[in-house]
């Protein structure tokens, strides 16, 4: 009698909608985002001034005319609010998506070849991330004034180093997995093994780990533009606005305030989705 083994099926962490304990991001919290993000995005667009022309003295009070009154150079606080979110969350999402891309080639790279090639890898990138971000955000935007290409490409080097480290150790985990050897010793190629086990399989980690890194991006973005990095000093900038406006925090309190709420609500829901998401993929995984 002849017995016909049959190979174990692949897995892929696939979410279950009725799984017990999961729970949604909550209403609020997602709402809050998504006002925050249509605001900066699609605010530009509503703003009713000019947002670099000097339009009243600096720092008049809230009036009709204008809802927030006027800045440090007499410009209105409302146009500029209104339109200056749209590049630094646009140079937040696009760092995050490099660092992102950057970090799965890297850490399944480092995964996928021998031991010493991926050690070695993974060794390189170390010596980028000791590196403070801040530092990596300083040298490269001030390197080059005014680019928000330097910037992007700052905030993507800053953390794409631990991006890289998350995906190699996911990726390892499946490699080593009883059906990944059970598919290459019936002869899948590691190609099929990548495309069919590897990467269905760690993305998941990939997507609490591009929500986490963009909670980084956020708060290095809103800190380039507090210190004057990033577009040029006449482009609404949250960042920016905060700091240029704190020296007159005695006479008017919105020109500084508003900006800076916007930031911390903007970072605090990005945060506690990011939270939320890696709690329903950790339990998924479980």
């Amino acid at each position: 009698m002849t017995t016909v083994l049959t190979p174990p099926r692949r897995r892929t962490a696939t979410a279950r909608p009725g799984a017990p304990g999961r729970r949604r991001p909550p209403i609020l919290t997602g709402a809050g985002t998504l006002l925050v993000l249509l605001l900066a995005l699609l605010g530009p667009l509503a703003a009713p001034h000019s947002p670099t022309a000097q339009l009243a003295a600096p720092f008049q009070q809230p009036d009709g005319r204008f809802l927030l009154g006027t800045d440090v150079l007499g410009r209105d606080v409302a146009s500029r609010v209104l339109s200056g979110g749209r590049t630094l969350v646009l140079t937040a999402l696009a760092g995050t998506a490099a660092a992102g891309a950057v970090g799965m080639t890297a850490g399944v790279l480092a995964a996928m070849v021998s031991r010493a090639l991926g050690d070695l890898l993974i060794r390189c990138v170390d010596a980028l991330a000791v590196l403070p971000a801040l530092l990596v955000v300083l040298v490269l935007a001030a390197g080059f004034p005014g680019s928000d290409t330097a910037l992007l490409a700052a905030v993507a080097l800053a953390t794409a180093p631990f991006s890289t480290r998350v995906l190699r150790a996911a990726a390892d985990t499946v490699l080593h997995s009883g059906y990944v050897e059970a598919a290459l010793a019936r002869g899948d190629t590691r190609r099929a093994v990548l495309r069919h086990d590897v990467l269905p399989n760690i993305a998941g980690p990939a997507l609490t780990d591009t929500a986490l890194r963009l909670v980084a991006s956020l708060h290095l973005t809103a800190t380039a533009g507090f210190l004057g990095l990033g577009p040029g000093g006449a482009a609404p900038d949250w960042g920016r606005m905060v700091s240029e406006n704190v020296p007159g925090a005695t006479l008017a309190a919105t020109p500084f305030l508003a900006p800076a709420l916007l930031l911390v609500l903007l970072s605090v829901c990005v945060g506690l989705l990011a939270g939320r998401l890696a709690d329903a993929v950790g339990r998924g995984a479980a």
